[in-house]
């Protein structure tokens, strides 16, 4: 993706001419868009803010198991154009049982031929050729089966994507042992400790019915050691009126500057929705870390 040119002058006549900005403006999520990919039309939603940050960036979230492509959820969107991003909510495709989500190797996704690691990486690049984008700013972040393609994304795509954020993901033991990471990329996991769905201490015998992973403390630890990173701050936040305790892990220290950072909701379910946390600020602010900034 970083082979594209990121030409900012051609910016104006892009926006002018562009038929998705003509009469209302810039595109908004209200609308399905559709990208060819494999032969498979896919529906994406897009919005792009009205003032861009410099930096021209783009998000790319990803919904849960089941899910659709659901822009209010986590305050996502909100939060993306408040900090100049232009966000995308793609939609994944259905398995042998209906479900909708991201290939990741479930048992119920035997048979699945998408390659959405592929899928999201094209669409990326198509929405930075066709909105005049940085590819260097380019950002991913998924929520339960979202947040698990972005472990499977850091492994396979790191290059292409500038920082990764997971609410509610896991590791897949499949992914572990199938590839060995080599390139940093900054990451960041919000999990919670009570979590039902992707167990906080992994599920290595596969009792849940999603294949084995492992634990979330394990799968975050090993990011860190990828990003050689050389320290750990711990930041015990005061506990929110609900009574959630909330302890950030900062793996901190890496040559690049990397760092990776594992917010440990206690008593946090799957959803997160009682954690009292700002999920879409959390991660926008994580992301503004790593822009590139334009030269002046």
């Amino acid at each position: 993706m970083k082979r594209l040119l990121f030409t900012l002058a051609c910016a104006t006549a892009i926006f002018t001419s562009h038929p998705a900005f003509a009469g209302s403006g810039l595109p908004d999520t209200d609308s399905l868009m559709h990208f060819r990919f494999d032969g498979t039309d896919r529906e994406y939603r897009l919005a792009i803010p009205d003032s861009l940050d410099e930096s021209r960036p783009l998000v790319i979230m990803m919904h849960g198991y089941g899910g659709k492509a659901d822009p209010d959820r986590f305050g996502m969107k909100q939060a993306a154009l408040k900090h100049g991003f232009a966000i995308c909510f793609p939609q994944g495709e259905r398995d042998t049982t209906g479900k909708t989500g991201w290939n990741i190797g479930y048992p119920a996704q035997k048979g699945m031929k998408t390659d959405d690691v592929e899928f999201i990486s094209s669409l990326a690049e198509h929405i930075v050729s066709e909105y005049n984008l940085n590819p260097d700013n380019v950002f991913c972040s998924g929520y339960s089966n979202g947040g698990d393609l972005c472990y499977l994304i850091a492994d396979r795509k790191p290059d292409e994507f500038a920082a990764l954020a997971s609410i509610s993901g896991l590791t897949m033991k499949w992914v572990l042992n199938s590839y060995e990471s080599t390139k940093q990329i900054p990451f960041i996991e919000f999990h919670g400790t009570a979590d039902k769905t992707s167990r906080w201490g992994g599920d290595p015998d596969n009792t849940g019915g999603w294949g084995e992973y492992i634990s979330v403390p394990l799968a975050v630890g090993y990011r860190a050691a990828v990003n050689r990173c050389t320290h750990e701050v711990t930041e015990t936040r005061p506990a929110e009126e609900n009574g959630v305790q909330v302890i950030v892990h900062k793996y901190t220290g890496g040559p690049e500057g990397n760092d990776v950072w594992l917010y440990e909701v206690i008593g946090g379910t799957h959803s997160l929705y009682t954690s009292g946390l700002e999920l879409g600020e959390e991660i926008m602010n994580f992301f503004n870390r790593y822009l590139t900034r334009p030269e002046n």
